[in-house]
């Protein structure tokens, strides 16, 4: 059964629309990169799957079922990233995973063993009682991936989950990544960094104004352009600026008189 499919994903703003029949399916065991430049429609789409913003047309299913019939069960499954770390900052660290553990009715004795372990794989037992505000950004976001985790979800969505990370952190949620994968996980994963998900991911959606110019597997893509890497793909799908030319013409700009 198809763990997680959108159907003709639509999303309008005051008539405009933002995604225009996105669909794609991802089975347990597979990593989707979806990817775009900004403005795309990346975000709206991650709202809509991850349940806080309906979309205009279209249906998101979850094991087969519309998530408007289960939508309390779809979310429990949801383990989510968001590209923003919007933190309750006046608490702890501590304290931030207890709130999110207990709001998922985690029997109190296993969230504080899986609270403890989180923070101490991410380097943060440390400072479990220092509060969120004064955690650097790197910090709330290895944070934000122990919550998105706790729960043991079945479908991760990761809009830009190596924002502020350091590189051994960041080699980590590769790795992470595929562990997902074995175990059977679904996982969406967003991002701009194009050698990330090129190692990780098993498919990739390419989004460009709100439509779909690619979906396929990794290599099934990269021979759709005829280039060797996604990078390449990427700006032949979606940008056609010299990124060359514009970078002689900023370093030409820097030396104005």
């Amino acid at each position: 059964m198809r763990m997680l499919e959108a159907r003709a994903l639509t999303k309008n703003y005051s008539g405009i629309p933002a995604v225009k029949d996105v669909s794609f399916t991802v089975q347990p065991g597979q990593v989707l990169g979806y990817l775009g430049p900004n403005g795309s429609g990346k975000s709206t789409t991650v709202k809509m799957l991850t349940g806080l913003v309906e979309p205009t047309r279209g249906e998101i299913l979850y094991r087969g079922e519309s998530i408007r019939n289960c939508l309390v069960e779809y979310k429990r499954a949801v383990g989510y990233i968001p590209e923003e770390a919007n933190l309750y900052s006046h608490l702890t660290g501590w304290e931030y995973l207890e709130l999110v553990g207990l709001l998922r009715d985690m029997e109190p004795g296993m969230l504080k063993r899986r609270v403890e372990r989180f923070l101490t794989l991410f380097s943060l037992f440390q400072h479990r009682q220092t509060v969120v505000s004064s955690y650097s950004k790197g910090m709330r976001q290895r944070l934000l991936l122990s919550a998105a985790l706790l729960h043991d979800p079945q479908i991760l969505i990761f809009d830009e989950p190596e924002a502020g990370l350091d590189v051994t952190t960041a080699l980590v949620l590769r790795n992470l990544i595929s562990s997902l994968a074995s175990e059977g996980k679904v996982v969406l994963y967003c991002s701009h960094v194009l050698e990330v998900v090129e190692k990780v991911c098993t498919h990739v959606l390419l989004l460009h104004k709100g439509n779909v110019v690619a979906y396929e597997s990794i290599q099934a893509v990269r021979n759709l352009a005829s280039v060797p890497s996604l990078e390449h793909v990427f700006s032949e799908l979606t940008d056609r600026t010299d990124t060359e030319e514009v970078a002689g013409g900023l370093v030409e700009a820097m030396r104005l008189q």
